[in-house]
């Protein structure tokens, strides 16, 4: 469930790579573990409040922590217009567009099958990239691991059954906020990538803009509560403060690290852990098709990440 692209700069080889007081692998379970609880917490919020308003909350909270770490660290919000301009578009593509979809999505659909869903952005990035990224090319694995994916979605989705028991909307808005992902990502690798502002900067920035995009569409479609439940409310806080502000700050540690290869595996606990939160914490039901046709998912969005090995040079 990243709410940002990847780093848009890597951090150069020949660069030494940061020592941690805490080991990469119990950060990397810990953003495991933040981002596959996020889709309770969503569920939990949503119980009290609109779709829009668990989003605002959400973006304000997230965007909090990052304004802090920008002040310790003493960085300065981006500069330029063209940059503000690209930061608009990849804030509604990354952050208010999928976080408003996976809301609304949660009014109807389990936990568990949004977290699912999540685990499809591997699947329509690498479709997308084929299309828009000259630099990505098709192989039979990748190729192979696209249609293995899909395959895992219509069993998830019991295709046989004909989507039984399932609401046709919220489970398309799910599947929609994580095409959004991709789309976003694909837009700021064109647009911000090379950038001499950080990652930091940019995505302080990004969530700001975010932020101020929900402040506008919430008050439209939503009314002010009547009043302010305590977990709901504390689901909200810890969705933007954990799974959108801390775990970004995380996400950028462990990229520059351990590589952005690596650190991206993450998406692959998403949807386990959020299922089994889901079913230990909120008493969703699970049958035999869900599991199975996660680990499918997760089976294709691997394959997909495969690149052909760079050619032997010639001269040897």
């Amino acid at each position: 469930m990243t709410p940002v692209a990847s780093a848009t700069r890597t951090p150069s080889a020949t660069r030494p790579r940061p020592r941690r007081a805490l080991d990469w692998r119990v950060r990397f379970a810990v953003l495991s573990l933040i981002w596959g609880f996020s889709f309770l917490l969503i569920k939990v919020g949503t119980e009290s409040y609109a779709p829009f308003q668990v989003t605002l909350g959400r973006l304000v909270f997230g965007t909090a922590v990052l304004a802090a770490a920008m002040a310790l660290k003493r960085e300065r919000l981006p500069r330029g217009a063209r940059t503000w301009a690209h930061l608009t578009v990849a804030a509604f593509l990354l952050n208010a567009l999928p976080f408003s979809l996976f809301a609304y999505a949660e009014l109807t659909i389990p936990s568990t099958l949004a977290g699912i869903c999540n685990a499809t952005s591997p699947l329509w990035g690498m479709a997308l990239s084929l299309v828009a990224l000259s630099e990505d090319r098709p192989t039979r694995v990748r190729v192979a691991g696209l249609g293995l994916g899909f395959l895992g979605v219509l069993t998830v989705l019991g295709a046989w059954q004909g989507f039984a028991g399932l609401d046709a909307g919220g489970t398309a808005m799910a599947l929609l906020a994580s095409l959004s992902y991709p789309i976003g990502w694909i837009y700021v690798r064109r647009t911000l990538a090379g950038s001499s502002h950080s990652n930091l900067s940019l995505t302080g920035a990004q969530l700001l803009l975010a932020t101020l995009q929900l402040a506008v569409v919430t008050p439209l479609f939503t009314s002010l509560p009547t009043a302010f439940p305590v977990l709901p409310l504390l689901a909200v806080a810890a969705l933007g403060a954990l799974g959108t502000g801390f775990a970004v700050l995380l996400q950028y540690g462990l990229v520059a690290e351990v590589g952005p290869t690596t650190a991206q595996m993450v998406t692959y606990f998403i949807p386990v852990i959020a299922t089994a939160a889901g079913v230990a914490l909120l008493g969703e039901s699970l049958t035999w098709s869900t599991p199975v046709g996660a680990v499918i998912v997760l089976a294709g969005a691997a394959l997909t990440r495969i690149r052909p090995r760079a050619r032997a040079s010639a001269h040897t």
